[in-house]
């Protein structure tokens, strides 16, 4: 087994970082703190002309043909960047759901859109639901609070039970009966909102139950929070150990004194074994079968939530009282890696997760996914 990034994904992930760089530096990222969309156009449709946003659509439609190992070196660098925007949501959420449970002709009318940027769509999982169906026209009616990136989304892909299976349905974020309210969080590079639809049109994704292609869609969502959450929190221990050797107290570095050192080796040692975690996900995501990808993305994210939200404390710690201002970008960092820890209900969830999977399976390596979660 090859542990190393090939060429080409070196070479695609110093085209995301140069692009981040220069055209969505922390200047930009502070911008749209107070955004509802999170992203500018330019921005986004400069995204898409890299080729990222279509990473995951085969060629055939328009896009990279690639996996979630390819995704996971986007991902990372935006999480260095705490870059703000709906990539996920689009191009790995959403693209997911009509890659995995669209019909052939539904791929052609979506996956190219949403590949060249020029539709943004997320996941919506409801809270409370109510379906009608008559003849092929469906409606629904029911709410999602934290829905993410729905004020930048075009398409609203909605995960909802029928009487006879589980369905997603897409609704065009401006039909009758849509309302999307956007809803504050602390972390401002993450965009949420609240979702109302009240007899909203629909169009049904795909035909038979849908279960498969949700939970697959879901696992890889939760990797990509986990490997943006890698890049986070690599950005942050970069930022740490920085500092330290800069910073002098008593004629030394801050980084001689011993508290310190301790402080970055257990950032380094949270930050490896998450990115392991995160990696190993991914190549999950890609080769291994349904049980072994959900158990991955489900330890994967245990550890990660707790772990890297302790490396964005870390980061304040070290900084010291420059580190709490609002000046300072450690903020921004410890607040993405607060989300990620508030991620489908963190490490508590997870681990109760990963205990039901292996009580079930006696292995853990058998039991299908059972949650459907946003």
């Amino acid at each position: 087994m090859d542990f190393e990034f090939s060429d080409d994904q070196e070479l695609l992930r110093a085209s995301v970082r140069r692009f981040l760089d220069e055209r969505a530096p922390i200047a930009y990222v502070r911008k749209l703190l107070d955004d509802e969309r999170g992203t500018t156009d330019e921005v986004w449709t400069g995204l898409a002309a890299l080729g990222v946003t279509g990473i995951l659509v085969p060629e055939a439609h328009g896009g990279a043909g690639g996996g979630m190992v390819d995704a996971a070196v986007v991902l990372e660098e935006l999480g260095r960047a705490v870059h703000p925007g709906p990539y996920e949501s689009s191009a790995i959420g959403a693209v997911s759901l009509v890659q995995l449970g669209g019909t052939s002709q539904e791929a052609r009318l979506f996956l190219p859109h949403l590949a060249a940027g020029e539709q943004i769509g997320t996941v919506v999982v409801l809270d409370e639901v109510a379906i009608r169906a008559s003849g092929r026209s469906w409606t629904l009616t029911g709410t999602k609070a934290l829905a993410r990136d729905v004020a930048a989304a075009d398409l609203l892909f909605v995960v909802a039970p029928t009487t006879e299976d589980l369905a997603v349905f897409v609704v065009p974020r401006g039909a009758p009966g849509v309302e999307v309210r956007p809803t504050p969080t602390i972390d401002g590079t993450r965009q949420h909102g609240t979702v109302n639809l009240a007899n909203a049109p629909a169009v049904r994704l795909g035909t038979g139950d849908a279960s498969a292609a949700v939970d697959e869609a879901l696992d890889r969502l939760t990797i990509a929070a986990v490997v943006d959450g890698v890049g986070a929190a690599t950005r942050a221990l970069e930022l740490a150990v920085e500092y330290a050797g800069e910073r002098r107290q008593f004629d030394r570095p801050v980084g001689s004194f011993q508290a310190v050192q301790h402080l970055c080796a257990d950032m380094l040692q949270a930050v490896e074994l998450a990115r392991a975690g995160a990696y190993y996900a991914c190549w999950a995501a890609d080769a291994a079968d349904a049980a072994e990808r959900h158990r991955a993305a489900t330890m994967a994210l245990a550890f990660a939530a707790d772990e890297l939200y302790r490396v964005g404390a870390a980061l304040i710690q070290v900084h010291g009282g420059i580190g709490y201002t609002w000046e300072h970008d450690a903020h921004l960092f410890l607040k993405r890696l607060l989300t990620l820890r508030e991620t489908a209900g963190g490490t508590t969830a997870q681990l109760e997760e990963l205990a039901t999977i292996v009580l079930d399976s006696g292995s853990g390596l058998d039991a299908p996914p059972a949650r459907h979660r946003a």
